[in-house]
């Protein structure tokens, strides 16, 4: 189930799956996803380590880890990722030998993620490093397996990617059945208990709508929460590429009716 808007915790409905075990203050690992983020490196990872630190501070989370994923960068990335590690003990980098994309990307950093949450983002700072203190607090309270952010307002990313976004968006309603407002924006906070449950396949830029799909058809509940938005100004984006848009389509069409067919666990979501 989607909300749009979170429901009291009492008024969640049947298919939404507690996570009470995660109810209280854990960890939290933000996995970004790396290719040729040389200029954007140290404003993003800095303005991230230091949110990790208010987050813990402020006991919202007893520790956090930063997961960078340099998918076979041809620039100085690769140098800034590992020298950031050896500074900061709290950043994990993992290294691909060859680009293998956003989705073979994220997935290789939510599986060297050790955090209760994972929060999967882009390395140009789509919304406010400030919100995630609400996303984790929104977590809990409503008990959500996936807190999904939408863009207030999308018109800063141009009329045709808007074009693209608004029919992609149909088309993840219709051919799998969940309802969200913005499905390929990279702000999703994930529970390790849906992370446990799901097996994430995609290689491209479908792996958003796979895990949101596969989570709500595994009977987890997804909250979404609108979030402003800010445009990248630096590096380069391939979203809206026909060789991306191919890719979505064929890992759509592949994987539908599988994820159609998955039926709720009931048993072990705690």
């Amino acid at each position: 189930m989607t909300n749009d808007s979170p429901t009291p915790k009492n008024a969640l409905s049947s298919n939404q799956s507690p996570d009470s075990s995660l109810s209280a203050a854990g960890s939290l690992s933000i996995v970004v996803p790396m290719w040729n983020e040389e200029e954007s490196f140290h404003p993003c990872t800095s303005a991230m380590l230091a949110e990790l630190t208010v987050l813990a501070n402020s006991g919202l989370i007893t520790q956090g880890q930063l997961v960078i994923v340099d998918d076979a960068s041809t620039d100085s990335t690769p140098s800034l990722c590992d020298a950031l590690a050896t500074s900061d003990s709290r950043v994990h980098i993992v290294h691909h030998p060859e680009n293998t994309g956003l989705g073979g990307a994220v997935r290789s950093g939510i599986l060297a993620a050790d955090g209760d949450r994972v929060l999967y983002t882009d390395a140009d700072l789509p919304f406010d490093l400030n919100e995630i203190g609400r996303l984790v607090r929104l977590a809990a309270a409503y008990e959500a397996g996936i807190v999904s952010a939408y863009r207030f307002e999308r018109k800063a990313e141009g009329f045709r990617r808007m074009i693209y976004s608004s029919i992609y968006n149909g088309l993840v309603r219709v051919m799998l059945g969940i309802r969200v407002r913005d499905v390929n924006f990279a702000c999703k906070l994930i529970s390790r208990n849906v992370l446990r449950d799901i097996t994430i396949k995609s290689e491209g830029s479908f792996i958003d709508a796979e895990i949101l799909a596969r989570a709500e058809r595994s009977g987890y509940g997804i909250i979404q929460v609108g979030l402003d938005f800010f445009p990248r100004t630096v590096g380069l984006s391939t979203l809206s590429s026909l060789r991306t848009i191919s890719k979505i389509l064929r890992e759509m069409f592949g994987q539908f009716r599988e994820i159609r067919r998955i039926k709720p666990v009931t048993t072990n979501k705690k």
